[in-house]
């Protein structure tokens, strides 16, 4: 599920308070506060050339606006600036992004909607000559995810033909009217004609294609993907080949959890994907890479061999894979709060780690594939992120868009504690401006997945606006956050809210051990998962004194019934809803709902498929029925992932004047 997460600020609907709050100061002016954290530019992707020379990446336009643009520049030169690769001649902002280098180094493909706002075409552009970027395409339906055959001959994208809506369930969903059905939008792996842009799709029309990768020689596909819904069937994809001229597709491997980044090796050989348990399609980690060897005798069928574990043992979270050119693997690796890369054998073997750093969230974009550099995304809690690229483990920046923005809260510091047989590592960010001599409260900001992790990263949103706002934040990594390596994920499974409840009550005793904490004075907040942690948090205990849910949910019963992903619920609980009521219930904050006294903001978005508005009712109407302090916020025409700039802020701007009535008295 993509339980991330996602602090998203037009109309809005709110339903009033049940009890009277106590009187209170009017709510402090944020704009400008906000207006700074707006100014920081994002980075969607980088991608370095064949060669190792340049680097693309993507960068918002605008943020409000939803646009962006894709930029390049040469690595070696410092003084090279940086320029702009885009498709539009009207001078309005567009959605750019989906770089692929094509194997010469000076062809460049990519996606734009320059000339047909919300459809995006492909392009191709030779970043070496004076023309402009050609159109190859003129297709009705969602594109992404262009590659080039490993000759450079070829494109395949990936493919949802007539759709009018982005892929995946964080986006609103399209409101049901008359015969409710399943009409599935299949994404396919597609090939497109360069001189004519026909596209031709070639993996089953019943089958939805997450990621893939052209095999060396390019005649098929490795492919991660499933039959059926591919919103609510992420959970039991498989890896599969697909023949590049459409004629047949195989299984090769039905895992046992979940899989992610599919990659052929160079000799042909053999598959690579991570595996573990994952709770979104793209939030990828929690487990180990795992190699698949393939066997083709002449005139047989391509037939797999057994899946292997290349990296036992790991002690943090593969997250993103590439092959080398010498046919050893590159995995991107979080561990205890460091980001990582590494390498190790097709067979397995020694692992040899090639870089690393503490408090740095480093995003692999791409490998070179004739010399040993990389581009990523690199980002801390004191720097905003910026593009780098070069040799790998001594790459450097290559821009300085967010240079000037500096961090408006105080330091960051890594937390470890003990909780039951674990350790378990968090983040203590410290209020701005802090006074050692003073007691200050506590705000515990539970991340979304479960399956997901708080990376030392440059805070958004209530991570930013609460510590800048004289609060201490505490964001943990309870049992079933990545990091801690694959045993360290699994263990909350069948056991939502108890040991990893545990884990944060145990974090918020180190917190106040470790700084002038007032106990008393103390809040929690999240959303997805951890709106319902925070949802579970006030039904288990009276230490938060006011809490913040967004998107959280109430009943894992009624829950498993209303939303449109309940695939994902069965890694973690071992079973449906109708086979293990039990197990559902004891997890559920509305089975201890009387025990409620904490103050509880509950936000929603009214077209939210993932955790549907419903589940924000029930919780609503149960501390309305007790007289616990509450108040609703339905954000409209909004999906799990509020996007609107205006509710993003009024999100800010609510939980902040809630927690400083109940916690700054």
């Amino acid at each position: 599920m993509s339980l991330r997460l996602f602090v998203l600020s037009a109309a809005i609907g709110a339903v009033s308070m049940s009890a009277a709050p106590a009187a209170q100061a009017p709510a402090r002016s944020i704009g400008g506060l906000l207006d700074t954290l707006d100014r920081v530019r994002a980075f969607h992707e980088t991608a370095i050339s064949p060669d190792g020379r340049r680097v693309a990446w993507v960068e918002d336009v605008s943020a409000a606006e939803a646009t962006t643009a894709i930029y390049l520049r040469a690595i070696a030169s410092p003084a090279t600036e940086s320029h702009s690769v885009t498709a539009s001649n009207d001078g309005r902002g567009h959605r750019e992004d989906g770089i692929a280098w094509a194997p010469d180094g000076h062809t460049m493909a990519f996606l734009s909607d320059n000339g047909s706002p919300g459809q995006q075409q492909l392009y191709v552009i030779d970043v070496d000559a004076a023309a402009p970027a050609r159109r190859v395409t003129s297709v009705k339906g969602q594109l992404a995810q262009p590659r080039w055959s490993p000759d450079g001959t070829q494109l395949a994208v990936l493919f949802v033909a007539g759709s009018t809506q982005g892929t995946g369930a964080l986006v609103a969903y399209k409101p049901d009217a008359g015969v409710v059905g399943e009409a599935e939008e299949e994404q396919r792996i597609a090939i497109v004609a360069l001189a004519t842009g026909a596209v031709r799709e070639v993996s089953p029309a019943n089958m939805f294609v997450y990621d893939y990768d052209w095999s060396p020689d390019g005649t098929a596909f490795a492919a991660e993907a499933v039959e059926g819904s591919g919103t609510n069937n992420y959970w039991i994809a498989q890896l599969y080949v697909v023949r590049a001229d459409g004629s047949a597709t195989t299984s090769i491997w039905k895992p046992p959890l979940q899989i992610a980044g599919p990659r052929w090796s160079p000799d042909g050989k053999s598959i690579a994907v991570i595996h573990g348990i994952m709770s979104d399609e793209g939030q990828t980690g929690g487990g180990d890479v795992y190699v698949v060897p393939l066997r083709q005798a002449q005139g047989r069928p391509l037939e797999a061999g057994e899946a292997r574990n290349v990296t036992p043992n790991l002690e943090g979270s593969a997250r993103a894979l590439t092959w080398r050119p010498d046919g050893r693997i590159l995995f991107q690796e979080y561990v205890d709060g460091q980001s990582a890369l590494a390498t190790v054998g097709a067979t397995g073997g020694t692992r040899t780690k090639v870089w690393s750093t503490p408090q740095q969230m480093m995003t692999l974009g791409s490998i070179a594939t004739r010399a040993d550099a990389a581009s990523a995304v690199v980002q801390s809690f004191q720097q905003a992120p910026e593009v780098y690229a070069g040799p790998i483990g001594a790459w450097t920046a290559q821009t300085a868009v967010n240079a000037a923005i500096k961090p408006l809260w105080g330091e960051v510091k890594s937390l470890h504690w003990s909780s039951d047989k674990y350790q378990v590592q968090g983040w203590l960010m410290y209020p701005a401006n802090f006074d050692p001599a003073k007691k200050y409260p506590l705000v515990v900001s539970v991340h979304g997945g479960p399956s997901a992790a708080n990376f030392p990263s440059w805070p958004s949103r209530w991570n930013a606006v609460l510590p800048a706002s004289g609060y201490f934040v505490l964001l943990p990594n309870p049992r079933g956050s990545y990091g801690g390596g694959e045993a360290f994920t699994l263990a909350n499974v069948n056991d939502f809210g108890y040991g990893d409840m545990r884990d944060i009550e145990a974090g918020v005793d180190a917190a106040v051990k470790a700084a002038p904490i007032d106990p008393n004075r103390t809040g929690i907040i999240g959303w997805s998962y951890g709106g319902y942690m925070t949802m579970w948090a006030v039904t288990q205990t009276t230490r938060f004194k006011a809490a913040v849910a967004g998107a959280g949910i109430a009943n894992w019963q009624s829950y498993y019934g209303q939303n449109r992903i309940d695939t994902w619920m069965l890694p973690f609980f071992g079973a449906s809803v109708y086979d293990k009521p039990e197990a559902y219930s004891r997890s559920s904050p509305i089975t201890f709902i009387k025990k409620v006294k904490t103050p509880t903001l509950v936000l929603h978005g009214d077209r939210d498929s993932e955790v549907p508005t419903p589940q924000g009712y029930e919780f609503w109407h149960a501390l309305k029925a007790l007289n616990v302090p509450t108040e609703l916020v339905i954000y409209p025409d909004e999906g799990h992932a509020i996007a609107k700039p205006a509710h993003q802020r009024d999100i800010e701007e609510r939980l902040l004047a809630w927690f400083d009535r109940y916690l700054t008295r």
